[in-house]
């Protein structure tokens, strides 16, 4: 190749993504001088993204394979706006070899490694293959090119149950299965095959030895077109659901000075075999005494802001640096570690309805300032709408400290001020999870997660005082803030009349249960608030955001939105969703009955598991959707006959449409 071609100064730059990643890279790109050019979908036409680049060039439909996923749309593009480079972010095209080629052959410089590199440690299959000539430890397995059903089985018999079935091509947990038996197998295949085919285009499996109680430990490695090559310490990802990462840490707490360097060196000899030029990331498991190669990254990570803050390293301006063809500025000995960070990934999913993704638009983003070792990597913002098409990460928040515990206590900080509505996020799951005891002593492992899962999403805790006088005070304020009238006037002060006292009564419910309520006395007087025997001295002073509440002497920084008669409220016991009762009657509820298989969000039918006339039992899987890149099984509510199905594989549908009819079976 052309070395001219594949690393040379260049002014513009097209960066091949959408959402957090893409503004990321801008940020950094326009802090170098670069003019950026952001490409979109028509889901995507309002992104953030694309109000932050100097140019957008529409891709297409919604759809990735239409969009993202379209190399010559994005090549195209690039020649549109005299983009000279192509940063892929994460994700989508950024470890296709063949989009490295393309960018090659149309004169563009690709930032990252080359489409050789990629094919050689992209493949999972390929690159254990290299590992293993090179003597970097491998977890036993088979990947192995013949993908014939027999082959695979046979396989998994010698390795030894369980194993785990993934994507050769993949990442991300697309397109992996945990099988626990020979029963378990072919479906187990059939489906990581569907998955990773729609996700990466290419559904070729392997097998390997699934590591109970195992850990997951990367090493940061980045090279030049120089032949320097270097790692940037560990992460930690242990903290994982659906082998999908939650909760990064930089460095591993796990590690010692000795094993740290020991993995360090092993990364580093793994990138080398290839004379890898990138940033990209060496992953191991670990069983507690062993560590094993499983797969490298040819990519940026998500994760890669924890390795940014104890490193002080732009990993984003060194990749430019390296596409420049320049030599990274810093040698092996002066790279030191400082501090610990970590990062939670930020989701638009609804923890206790089994993470189903939550799509619409976005009512309020407060997030906290990025200050004290807080920072907030994001790709949207208030009144943007999240679809049901793409990966359902809104943001990281990432949080430095000189200590591991500190960094905890910031993040949870960080979390606990932050409101996100219009959309169900994660934020008080990942809350629950950072200061989960076990997590803070680190005696974890990958499973952690779905053990603790009813701890880490128990019911929110019922309002009390403080929550009921807080929502009268929002009522109250927001009532003030559209009421008429001049400024100055004595009206607009709250609770001020000349003569006489006042009464107004308020109820509230939380979901369906029993009204709570409470009675405002008001007018000549301190205001006060009466709930059963108790009278609480009340007063209120609004801000941004929220208000401070004064009650019985203590005063408390409450947040809070109203949406007609639903109410959110943040307070220090907690987040609360209260339903303030109509007080002049006339609500009604609708009731979904459980019973109803209705697509749950908008998506596609990839399998129809069970045949009309079938007698299911309760629990029984009858058809497959993917939504957001992932799939989701539909199951009979109760035993009974599947009456009819509603829709054939390839149909896409929408939320609420009923998919399929179960006549229950009397018992």
């Amino acid at each position: 190749m052309d070395r001219s071609k594949l690393y040379r100064r260049f002014r513009t730059l097209l960066i091949a993504n959408r959402g957090e990643i893409a503004c990321r890279v801008i940020r950094t790109a326009r802090a170098m001088g670069l003019r950026t050019v952001a490409v979109y979908s028509e889901a995507d036409r309002d992104g953030m993204h694309v109000a932050l680049a100097d140019e957008a060039v529409l891709l297409g439909p919604a759809r990735a394979r239409d969009s993202y996923l379209n190399v010559e749309r994005l090549i195209e593009a690039a020649k549109k706006t005299g983009a000279e480079a192509v940063h892929p972010g994460y994700g989508f095209l950024s470890e296709n070899a063949e989009f490295a080629q393309a960018c090659y052959d149309a004169g563009l410089v690709f930032v990252g490694p080359t489409a050789e590199m990629m094919t050689a440690m992209g493949s999972k299959s390929g690159s254990k293959a290299l590992m293993e000539k090179a003597g970097v430890p491998l977890v036993p397995g088979y990947h192995g090119e013949a993908q014939d059903d027999a082959t695979l089985a046979k396989a998994a018999e010698k390795v030894g149950f369980p194993v785990l079935v993934k994507a050769s091509a993949g990442g991300g947990g697309r397109g992996m299965r945990i099988v626990r038996s020979a029963a378990e197998l072919g479906p187990a295949i059939v489906s990581a095959k569907r998955e990773a085919l729609a996700a990466f285009g290419d559904d070729r499996m392997l097998i390997e030895k699934y590591v109970d109680n195992p850990r997951h430990i990367e090493v940061q490695i980045i090279g030049d077109s120089h032949g320097n090559l270097l790692s940037l310490f560990e992460r930690e990802c242990t903290l994982q659901r659906r082998h999908q990462k939650v909760i990064e840490e930089a460095p591993s707490p796990t590690l010692n000075a000795a094993q740290r360097e020991t993995v360090c060196a092993a990364a580093r000899k793994a990138a080398g075999a290839v004379n890898y030029v990138g940033a990209g990331t060496i992953e191991f498991v670990s069983d507690g005494k062993d560590v094993f190669f499983i797969e490298m990254n040819t990519r940026l990570q998500v994760e890669h802001p924890v390795t940014e803050l104890i490193s002080g390293v732009d990993l984003v301006e060194w990749q430019l640096r390296v596409a420049f063809g320049e030599a990274l500025p810093l040698k092996q000995d002066e790279i030191k570690l400082n501090g610990h960070a970590i990062e939670a990934r930020v989701y638009a999913e609804n923890p206790t309805k089994n993470f189903m993704p939550s799509v619409g638009k976005i009512s309020t983003w407060r997030l906290p300032a990025e200050t004290g070792g807080l920072r907030i990597d994001f790709g949207y913002r208030e009144g943007d709408a999240v679809s049901p098409y793409y990966d359902a990460m809104l943001a990281k928040m990432i949080a430095w400290a000189p200590t591991r515990d500190v960094a905890i206590d910031r993040l949870n900080r960080g979390l606990e001020e932050s409101d996100v509505r219009g959309i169900v996020t994660n934020i008080p799951f990942l809350s629950a999870l950072i200061t989960h005891p076990k997590v803070r002593t680190n005696a974890i492992d990958t499973g952690f997660i779905e053990r603790e899962l009813a701890v880490l999403t128990s019911a929110a805790p019922a309002p009390g005082e403080l929550e009921l006088c807080a929502a009268v005070a929002a009522i109250v304020n927001e009532e003030r803030q559209v009421a008429q009238g001049e400024a100055n006037s004595p009206w607009q002060t709250f609770g001020w009349q000349p003569v006489g006292r006042r009464q107004r009564s308020f109820a509230f419910r939380v979901g369906h249960g029993p009204e709570q309520e409470i009675t405002l006395n008001y007018g000549s007087g301190p205001s006060t608030l009466v709930i059963g025997d108790r009278e609480l001295a009340f007063a209120t002073a609004p801000k941004d955001g929220g208000f401070d509440l004064t009650l019985d002497g203590v005063k408390s920084s409450v947040a809070a939105v109203i949406d007609g008669h639903e109410l959110y409220l943040r307070t220090r016991n907690g987040r609360f969703d209260l339903h303030w009762v109509d007080p002049f009657g006339g609500e009604s509820e609708e009731h979904v009955g459980e019973d109803k298989i209705a697509a749950p969000l908008p998506g596609t039918v990839v399998a129809v598991l069970a045949e009309e006339g079938a007698k299911l039992d309760k629990g029984a899987p009858i058809l497959t959707l993917e939504v957001m890149k992932m799939e989701q099984t539909l199951r009979a509510p109760y035993a009974g006959v599947l009456k009819s199905i509603k829709c054939k594989v390839g149909d896409i549908v929408q939320e609420g449409v009923e998919l399929a009819v179960v006549e229950p079976s009397g018992e």
